[in-house]
């Protein structure tokens, strides 16, 4: 046995998927005069779904579960703004599939199709919301999983529906893709379903280039983006399979996407793998997940049209578990062969090798060199601060463990504080950071401030749903005048910390790239040895960074429950080298803003840098 062997377990043992309730749910339908599948008015696959995952019957990855825990908040509150959970519409596309959608393949062909319990789950999340008028909610829905486990045959019946049951006069449904062959898998798959079902032939004329229902006028068709017919379209639903292999494939969402916005219900349908292209359409809707689920986390408005279930593996080494596996293969042992999926594991365990694609293709894993930096647990932190100057007095508010509760802790008035800043281009936040301790207290507190453009606030509040108005009326953050930052308020808001709040700044870290002109303007007020730079590379931050990661999860970083900091640290992800070395990454992504981290990184390492001498002069 080779090393990379001994640490693989390639037999679940924890979510065997051999009880039939587990795969199916425990409500069983009915069987009506007509042999038609009948389920209870009242049945919610959604929250028989969430009952196994809260008893730990089955093992999701953490962004399934959050946005599980999100539908479940709707229902249990009854409803969402304007919308409210229905069974009635949810169970109608369930119904739809079991009666009326057949296999088209293998020892299945000509069977009727019985959804699994997250198929279900799934369905329902999507259709089951609706508006008073009983409009759906969810315009657009992704859906990440691993390969083989059924997600043409879920495309396939989610497009016949909204061909013939989805109640839209003259639907137009769309398979697209950037290559013809691509976008016809689906379709065919769907014509194949029509060929397989009497009652569904009844209603759909299977024609060589689409497929027609003449008696609403609809029309379901495969299109590739060298097509002549893109434009003018009104579509009602639009498949998008397989979008992790699109080139260049930003255009040809944006058509689809305008496509949309003169039906009532359309539907966007995005259904992957993850994939080896990078900086294309997936990684900007894997991104805008991510975003999604922070914002969630941290209280922001969200896309309320939108719903994310991403299957994979929280972290890459999970794979050598077979126990987690169902993470990124929620038909592992049903759908997806389980003996193919072992056979593959234990040849990646000896030919490392071959582990980049596995990963990739089999458990949702990018191939990148990025990994998240923290949880959400590690880096948050509700702990506050006020500074009292006029009885020289720094309060304290912290959370009590053994308590359970806040504490208020009076301390003594800070006297010096380390600098950090992290300067802008024109998208970018500019930020501010001073880092101070004070005697008796291992606690390392964090002032910050933030400045955007004044021209660019309204329309990046808008477009990045990032609510940079509120943070501005909050007085955590700043405009300047004009498209750009002005560096010399940086320097106005250091001298207010400075003279407003008789903290002084012996010492202040900065990206060895920041203007010259605002070093020089900050050294004549803070002195020449002051600025130092802080060169941007793992053999400065990484040993740094490893132990401002453990500060923040042992909560020794008080940051003022800072919302902005809090978003910018749940940004950051972290390129590795083969020697664990590690550093932040500056996407090119305008909405994933990590500026703050890396103005407070820089802070950090000068204080590392001065530790002995700053304690001194505390």
């Amino acid at each position: 046995m080779t090393a990379s062997t001994i640490s693989l377990i390639l037999e679940p043992t924890k979510y065997p998927r051999t009880d039939q309730d587990i795969v199916y749910g425990k409500t069983k339908p009915t069987i009506d005069k007509r042999g038609f599948r009948r389920y209870p008015k009242d049945y919610n696959p959604i929250l028989e779904y969430w009952e196994q995952i809260q008893n730990g019957q089955v093992l999701v990855s953490k962004k399934v579960y959050q946005q599980y825990e999100e539908i479940i908040r709707w229902i249990k509150e009854g409803g969402y703004k304007e919308w409210f959970y229905s069974p009635e519409r949810a169970n109608h596309i369930i119904e739809f599939a079991e009666n009326y959608c057949c296999h088209s393949k293998g020892k299945l062909a000509g069977k009727k199709v019985v959804l699994e319990l997250w198929e279900k789950a799934y369905l329902a999340s999507v259709y089951g919301f609706i508006d008073i008028e009983g409009n759906r909610k969810h315009q657009r829905v992704v859906l990440i999983v691993g390969k083989k486990n059924g997600k043409s045959l879920l495309d396939s019946i989610m497009g016949l529906y909204g061909l013939v049951a989805d109640g839209e006069g003259g639907p137009e449904c769309y398979c697209v893709a950037t290559k013809k062959d691509q976008a016809k898998i689906v379709w065919l798959e769907s014509k194949r379903m029509v060929n397989k079902s009497p009652s569904l032939r009844k209603r759909v004329k299977p024609l060589v280039a689409e497929l027609v229902s003449e008696f609403n006028d609809g029309v379901f068709k495969p299109l590739a983006s060298d097509s002549d017919t893109l434009d003018g379209l009104n579509i009602h639903v639009v498949i998008m399979d397989e979008w992790h292999q699109w080139k260049n494939g930003r255009a040809l969402y944006d058509i689809m996407a305008d496509g949309i916005t003169a039906r009532e219900q359309p539907l966007i349908i995005m259904t992957s793998t993850a994939g080896t292209i990078r900086e294309d359409i997936f990684d900007e809707i894997y991104e805008e997940a991510e975003i999604q689920f922070n914002n969630m986390k941290l209280g922001n408005e969200v896309d309320d049209r939108t719903l994310f279930f991403i299957y994979e593996l929280d972290k890459k080494d999970e794979w050598r578990d077979a126990n987690n596996w169902i993470k990124a293969n929620p038909g592992l042992g049903t759908i997806k062969k389980l003996r193919a999926l072992q056979d593959k594991a234990k040849r990646v365990a000896e030919n490392i090798r071959l582990e980049k694609n596995f990963v990739c293709k089999e458990f949702n894993i990018r191939e990148t060199s990025t990994e998240a930096w923290l949880t959400f647990e590690e880096l948050n932190n509700t702990n506050k601060f006020i500074l009292d100057k006029e009885k020289k007095v720094l309060i304290k508010r912290h959370y009590n463990k053994e308590k359970q509760d806040y504490e208020i802790t009076e301390l003594p008035y800070p006297r010096y504080g380390i600098g950090g800043s992290d300067l802008s281009s024109t998208t970018d936040l500019t930020c501010g950071t001073v880092l101070f301790m004070v005697p008796g207290d291992d606690t390392i507190y964090v002032m910050q401030m933030y400045w955007l453009p004044e021209d660019l606030l309204g329309q990046r509040a808008k477009e990045d749903k990032i609510p940079y108005d509120i943070w501005l009326k909050q007085g955590l953050l700043r405009t300047t005048p004009g498209n750009k930052v002005h560096y010399k308020y940086v320097t106005e808001w250091f001298l207010e910390v400075q003279n407003g709040h008789d903290i002084y700044i012996p010492w202040h870290g900065y990206d060895g790239w920041s203007a010259d002109y605002y070093v020089e303007e900050m050294k004549s007020y803070f002195g020449k040895e002051c600025m130092e730079p802080v060169i941007q590379g793992k053999k400065t931050l990484s040993g740094p960074m490893k132990s401002l990661g453990a500060d923040l999860g042992k909560k020794r970083i008080n940051y003022n429950n800072n919302p902005i900091l809090k978003w910018c640290l749940s940004n950051t992800t972290v390129d590795i080298d083969k020697n664990d070395n590690i550093q932040p990454i500056k996407t090119s992504n305008p909405k994933r803003r990590i500026d703050g981290t890396a103005s407070l990184l820089d802070a950090y390492v000068t204080l590392e840098r001065h530790y002995e001498d700053y304690m001194n002069l505390i």
